[in-house]
């Protein structure tokens, strides 16, 4: 497996040794990953190589999963997923699940949690409804419509505003550019960057290495439920033999 020097400062979000199940199925074997704060990490692979199914044991969804997880220096591994949310640990699965007959505003507001703090002192990234609404400019002409009129893109964009409204630390974003317009795949870049830049954190499950590489700083490439990279970006995109042995289709 390839290595990269690594940021400076303690991960936000450190997982060591995950092991997952479905059942009887050995789905993930080890897995270890960082992530710190203002970066975007991609995890890369093809269907099926346990992307999602990492996105979900650290967020506690999966109840057949060991491993040592820490998030702001507490200890995930044995908490309920409300309990990981309440931390500060923001989930977008790729199903979106909203709440269909509730209007885009009131969906919004159904993820609201108090202002955070961070460890440090420094105000978190408290999200107001019009701080959101400006960062997905198509929901705030839309807020007053039922949410399942909208189109999958849209029901995309709310499930992140969404748990924006929740003022994450790091956000877990399952499959952002999947099945979606291009305009809409345009739009959560310019989003996932623009968190970025505010000093958020993303980790995000991704098969799309154009998109990825937009937004992306590191890279751990799995198959088969283990890592088999890890690089930085820039570094993935030379390496033609891991793309074709991991990546191609």
């Amino acid at each position: 497996m390839s290595t990269v020097t690594e940021p400076q400062g303690a991960p936000l979000l450190a997982v060591d040794g995950l092991n997952a199940w479905y059942g009887a199925a050995h789905i993930l074997h080890d897995i270890g990953l960082e992530v710190r704060r203002g970066e975007v990490v991609a995890l890369m692979g093809r269907n099926g190589a346990g992307k999602s199914t990492t996105l979900k044991s650290i967020m506690g969804l999966l109840p057949s999963r060991v491993g040592r997880l820490q998030f702001m220096g507490h200890a995930i591994d044995r908490l309920q997923p409300y309990q990981i949310a309440r931390l500060g640990l923001g989930y977008v699965p790729e199903d979106r699940r909203v709440f269909t007959e509730l209007t885009v505003r009131e969906n919004l507001m159904t993820g609201r949690q108090a202002e955070r703090v961070w460890p440090d002192g420094g105000a978190g990234l408290n999200w107001s409804l019009d701080a959101v609404l400006e960062l997905f400019p198509n929901l705030a002409d839309m807020q007053h419509r039922q949410a399942g009129t909208l189109s999958g893109g849209e029901q995309q964009m709310l499930t992140v505003a969404r748990t924006l409204m929740g003022n994450p630390f790091v956000l877990l974003l399952d499959e952002p550019s999947e099945g979606v317009a291009p305009l809409i795949i345009e739009q959560m870049a310019e989003m996932i960057l623009a968190l970025k830049a505010r000093g958020a954190s993303v980790l995000l499950s991704e098969q799309n290495i154009h998109f990825a590489a937009w937004v992306s700083d590191r890279a751990y490439v799995l198959e088969k439920g283990q890592i088999r990279h890890t690089s930085t970006m820039a570094a993935l995109q030379d390496n033609v033999q891991i793309r074709q042995a991991y990546l191609a289709l």
